[in-house]
Order: C-alpha cells, then structure tokens, then sequence
C-alpha cells in the first residue's frame, strides 16, 4: 500500500485557493478519453445529457451516443445486450434512478451473467441539496456493494473520477461508479496513484486510522489536521476501491492503529461503515466510529447546511476520532 509523498497532493491542500470543480466534470472529462482510445465503448443515457456531463461523448461519438429517455429499467437490459455483442456501454443517470429504479435489471442482466456493464450514478449524496430527499441518493453503497461480480468505485475528486473512468473502461465485468453534482476541492494530481482493489494513505499516524471515501476524503484529511493539534495522529486511507476492498492493507493500518474512522456521504449501514465493522469484527475487534448518515433521509437545503447538519464535515469527523481514540484509551488502562 503506497504512501503518498507531498507530491501527489495539492500542495496547498489545507489553504485556501484549491480549483473547485464536480465529480461528474471529472467523468464527463474521463469518458471522451475513454472514447478515443475504445473504438467499442458506447454510451446510454436516461433524458439527463448535460447533468450527467455525456453531452461532450455525444457531441464528439454521435455514431456511439443511445438517448433512451426515461426508462432507466430499459438503459440497464439493452446495456446487457450490447455489452454481450462485444461493446463496453456506459449507462447514465441519477443514481437514485439508477441503481435505484433499475437494480433488478442491473442484477438480473448485467452481474448475474458477469456482462461488461458500466453504470454511472450522478448527484450522489446530500450534497445534491435543494433537490431534496427523493434525488438525494445514499443507500446506493449498500445496494451496489451486495451484488456479487459488481465493483464499485467511489473517486474523491474530478481528477480521481477521470482515472476511474479508465480503469472501469478497462476492468472486466459489471461496474459501479458514483460522483456527484456540487463542486468539490481538487486536492490530488496526475501523479496520485489509484488502482481497483488498492488503497491509498494519504497521511500516517499511529495514533488512529481515517477511511473515508469520496469527496469527503478532503474533509478527514482536515479533520486529521485539527487532530495532530490536539496530539493525535491520524493515517487517512482512501478507499476509492469499496469493492473490492483492499482488505489487506486496511487491517495492517488498523491494526497498527487501534482506532478507527470511516466516512461517507451515504449510510453508514451497509456502505464503507458497515464493510469496515465487518471486517473489523471478523479480523481486529477494536474501536469504530461511522461517521454518514444514520438511517436517515436527505432533506432539502444548501450542500453545506446538508453535510454540517448531518454531521459530515471535517469538526464531527475529528471529534469522532476523539471519542475513537478515547475508547482505545480506556480499553487498555481496563486490560
């Protein structure tokens, strides 16, 4: 498990100054590359062109470009055919509606019969904001998680989005990946690593252990400074790769840490929270605290005003440590 040297990070990560820029930028970006250098790969979308970013694919891929409009049950079972006729396609849209609407048909034609289907579920989480409950997609970690042959990949900023697209362009079988609408800080480079099925530190301390995944990934990382002025050193570790997760590499850290946090903008049942308590459980009994949301729904609201309500930001994130590192403390002062 590489750890990452200043280099691979903006340099100026915790100042002010960073580009902001969405998630879904970062895969319009990544699937024009795609296109051009996988004359197979084909795109699908559900009535939502510019707010998927797939308008730059159809404007240079036309001959490549399927508008099915709103059937997002129909996008996931022709996606299956074409991929069994030898092309790549991408299928596109909210991920409340898909996964959401079309997870059957994801489960029934594309991972059931291990076909080469790519699905993209734009405006993930709270952040989605004034769109409300019903847009505001959190439990798709959970339900795209459970289904067997499926990858899922959650990139934490526009330039990791990029690479997912062409790691997912390359990567046999059905795959997952989830970005979102608001803007959110550019912090990693070309340089930064990214490989499915590994992850990555991005900061090393013994003292407690920091997974977060997605965007949020930024705000564990300032959580982890506001630690280390109260003495507490914190390992970040993203786990862009939820599945498959490198399982190995976690339960060193952890291990070595004794103490962990995990982040998301989803349900912390079932999604990163709810794999980590798995294996924490299984392998390393020790001091977990989750920090996503906790069997609730979205409301409306500023992204903001969403993430600081729900708790998600980088103040909660560092008190959560604290309250992890107290447990471990108290654990052993009780041996």
């Amino acid at each position: 498990m590489p750890i990452n040297p200043e280099v691979y990070l903006k340099r100026n990560l915790f100042h002010e100054g960073l580009a902001m820029v969405a998630t879904r930028d970062g895969f319009g970006e990544g699937l024009v590359l795609a296109g051009e250098m996988e004359p197979n790969l084909v795109v699908l979308c559900a009535d939502l062109t510019e707010s998927t970013r797939t308008q730059a694919f159809k404007e240079k891929f036309p001959e490549r470009f399927i508008q099915l409009g709103v059937s997002e049950q129909s996008l996931a079972a022709i996606a299956a055919g074409l991929a069994l006729a030898g092309k790549i396609p991408f299928i596109t849209s909210y991920a409340c509606f898909s996964p959401g609407r079309n997870w059957e048909q994801i489960r029934t034609t594309a991972c059931l019969q291990k076909v080469n289907v790519k699905i993209a579920g734009a405006h993930a989480g709270v952040t989605v904001g004034p769109d409300g409950a019903t847009h505001q997609m959190t439990e798709d970690l959970a339900l795209m998680r459970v289904l067997p042959n499926m990858t899922v990949l959650v990139p934490c900023d526009s330039v990791e989005t990029s690479k997912v697209v062409l790691a997912a362009v390359k990567h046999p079988g059905p795959v997952y990946l989830r970005f979102g609408r608001e803007k959110t800080p550019v912090f990693t480079t070309a340089k930064t690593p990214f490989q499915i099925g590994r992850a990555s530190v991005f900061n090393n301390g013994a003292d407690l252990l920091i997974v977060a995944i997605g965007p949020l990934l930024h705000e564990a990382l300032i959580a982890s400074e506001r630690l280390l002025e109260k003495g507490i050193k914190a390992s970040v570790l993203n786990a862009v790769s939820l599945k498959p997760f490198d399982e190995e590499g976690f339960l060193a850290l952890a291990k070595n840490c004794g103490a962990v946090v995990t982040v998301e903008e989803a349900q912390a049942v079932g999604g990163l929270g709810g794999l980590v308590a798995e294996l924490l459980g299984q392998y390393a009994p020790m001091p977990l605290e989750r920090v996503g949301l906790g069997d609730v729904f979205g409301q409306s609201g500023t992204p903001r005003e969403l993430l600081e309500f729900y708790k998600l930001t980088a103040p909660h994130i560092a008190r959560a440590g604290e309250r992890a590192v107290k447990r471990k403390l108290l654990a052993k002062k009780l041996k």
